[in-house]
């Protein structure tokens, strides 16, 4: 994930949205308890972290397979193996 897009989701005034959703009486039992164990104040909080979570890895499979499939075009159209990999340990060091 890019840098520009971590500050934005950091930022503590970001808008809000209210999203209604029917989850099991249990579930929301186990998220009560759940959450004070996590840090949390509240289940609402801790689920927003789950679906953060879970929304982060799949953003970053998705974004890691964009970039192979261009990799993969790229060797296709002739692209040395080391100019591919100058530019992919270019864009490590700039997401660490």
């Amino acid at each position: 994930m890019k840098l520009e897009t971590i500050k934005k989701r950091l930022a503590k005034d970001r808008p809000m949205v209210s999203v209604t959703l029917r989850m099991p009486e249990d579930v929301v039992a186990d998220l009560k308890k759940i959450a004070p164990l996590k840090g949390f104040g509240g289940y609402q909080g801790l689920m927003r972290a789950y679906v953060g979570s879970g929304l982060r890895e799949d953003m970053e499979r998705l974004e890691g397979s964009a970039i192979a499939q261009l990799i993969e075009k790229l060797r296709e159209e002739g692209v040395s193996e080391e100019m591919l990999n100058k530019a992919t340990s270019s864009i490590v060091k700039l997401a660490a």
